[in-house]
């Protein structure tokens, strides 16, 4: 440990001397050099056994000191006990990012405070801190403050404190009296950013949905009520309930208190892995969105050996199922259409509706059964258990990793050859791009606009259920296969263009397609068009000119 410190110490010397800058002529413009600066330095055993109760004041017991690997990182330790086993974990980690599943908020502090996180489990312990070497010593009872000092410090602040107040109070009353005479002006924020809390659950009772908001759970809360109804879906890691939350009772509902209609996606004991994954997803706050499905929490199940994902519920179930048993007119298209495009735009955006800086999403299993139909007939996305985070601090061998995913009829012709440019993550977005367009073409089969529709029929309908990559390369690669368009669907402007849009969208060359904000605008500019437009033929359109 002391040749460590020596080491830092002459590391940091060096810097120093070789920062100084070479002699100058006099009077000129010396640049101030920076100062050099090291990154963390965190114990970093990852997980041991502990011998320690979580009482008092306990050693990490790691003898790995480590240099983190990037400046805002900052030490980690976990103190975990499963049935008889006790571990302590010590790593490094940015907390601009969620670690299991929760955002560290004590990551300024000098000392190794644990905090019990009972929504992880009975007798789980975290903190995070910023000094040398300062999570190896696990406080679990908070310091006593020194006898004198914070009376003294109250003392001295305590004018401080009340000018604070007095000005807050002031500009508190002027904002209020603005916005009185402002009523009826637009919010600077679009609805659908959800920048104000919504209700995030879809239910026939509304007037009681104020109790189940995005911004009220998190996962440090104890399991929640709720009493699973039935299975409405299966997939290849996990099944989905519509289930009952059940709510605070209220002087109306009497001592039981209502019920609320959720879904519950659960996966076995032997898919954490999946889970974890699709946590970690919908844990990015700035996700949410009108067209993404809406998250309420994640839990371990540890009674039922199961892990849950809670979420909104949505009767009309996956746009699949929803294009099997209706027909849609020209109106229903665009808007199911649009909506789209607005999720799949909104998880390859890196900034919000408000202009907030988000992490583009790349979904990797676009397709109409992950895709769930609204109340209102507009589409959200979900099952985001394959998506990829395209952080721009991915190295290649990363994204590597991420392997050939996805479902073989929808996948692109880059993905079916295991191709995709890894040094650009925009590659991603451009699969997603390939996907939807797949997506909206059967929607557009099924358009009432079109002339005769004929019975639902998935893309690339004449192969089996569940086509293997070997045969869609066969078809979309070597054969340069799409869905037909028939020169049909012409005869109605507005299908004209969706198709146009459509054929932009899913082409050969991934550089050359749509991007999605290009697809959003497209549909966008279609509510331009009066319905007399949008009914006449191409050829009756430029006779009216």
């Amino acid at each position: 440990m002391e040749q460590l410190r020596f080491s830092l110490s002459w590391c940091v010397t060096v810097a120093i001397l070789f920062s100084v800058p070479p002699p100058s002529a006099p009077g000129a413009n010396i640049p101030t050099p920076l100062p050099f600066k090291l990154n963390a330095l965190c114990k970093f055993c990852d997980v041991l056994p502990s011998s320690c109760n979580a009482t008092g004041i306990c050693s990490s017991e790691c003898d790995i000191t480590s240099i983190c690997a990037y400046r805002d990182e900052v030490c980690v330790s976990v103190w975990h006990i499963d049935g008889e086993n006790r571990t302590v974990e010590t790593v490094c980690h940015d907390p601009s990012l969620p670690f299991h599943g929760v955002m560290l908020d004590d990551y300024n502090n000098t000392d190794c405070l644990m905090k019990q996180y009972k929504g992880l489990g009975p007798d789980y312990y975290m903190c995070s801190c910023k000094e040398e070497e300062c999570n190896d010593k696990l406080i679990f009872t908070a310091p006593r403050p020194k006898g004198p000092e914070i009376p003294i410090i109250l003392i001295s602040l305590l004018p401080l404190l009340i000018l604070a107040v007095l000005i807050i109070s002031f500009l508190y009353f002027r904002l209020q009296h603005q916005q009185h005479l402002k009523t009826g002006a637009k919010s600077m924020c679009p609805s659908h950013d959800f920048c104000d809390t919504h209700a995030i659950m879809n239910d026939v009772d509304h007037h009681e949905s104020s109790s189940a908001h995005a911004n009220s759970l998190n996962h440090n809360m104890e399991l929640l009520p709720i009493q699973l109804d039935g299975v409405v879906g299966k997939g290849r890691f996990a099944e989905v309930y519509r289930a009952r939350l059940k709510q605070k009772p209220t002087s109306a509902s009497g001592a039981n208190g209502p019920f609320q209609t959720v879904a519950v996606k659960i996966f076995p004991c032997e898919e954490y892995a999946s889970w974890n994954s699709e946590k970690e997803i919908f844990s990015d706050a700035e996700l949410r969105h009108e067209n993404v499905l809406h998250f309420l929490t994640a839990e371990q199940r540890r009674a039922e050996g199961q892990y849950w994902l809670i979420t909104a519920y949505h009767d009309k179930g996956n746009l699949q199922e929803y294009l099997r048993n209706h027909l849609l007119s020209w109106e229903q298209l665009h808007k199911l259409g649009g909506s789209l495009a607005r999720g799949v735009a909104h998880l390859h955006s890196e900034r919000t509706p408000c202009g907030r800086p988000k992490v583009a999403i790349a979904h990797r299993d676009l397709k109409s059964s992950n895709v769930l139909v609204k109340d209102d007939l507009t589409c959200c996305l979900c099952d985001f258990g394959l998506s990829l985070r395209l952080d721009s601090s991915m190295s290649i061998d990363e994204l590597a990793n991420s392997g050939q995913v996805g479902t073989a009829r929808y996948m692109a012709p880059e993905v079916l050859e295991s191709r995709i440019n890894l040094e650009n993550i925009e590659s991603f977005k451009q699969t997603d791009v390939y996907s939807m367009a797949l997506v909206l073409w059967e929607m557009t089969s099924r358009c009432t606009a079109i002339g005769e529709v004929k019975e639902y029929e998935l893309p690339f309908g004449k192969l089996r259920e569940h086509p293997c990559v070997d045969s869609m390369k066969d078809s979309v690669i070597r054969d340069r296969e799409r869905p037909e368009i028939p020169s049909s669907w012409f005869k109605h402007l507005g299908i004209k263009l969706m198709c146009a849009t459509i054929d932009e969208s899913w082409d050969q060359d991934p550089e050359a397609r749509l991007t999605a904000h290009c697809v959003l605008e497209r549909l966008n500019a279609l509510q331009d068009l009066d319905h007399k437009q949008l009914s006449q033929s191409p050829e009756q359109k430029v006779q009216n000119v």
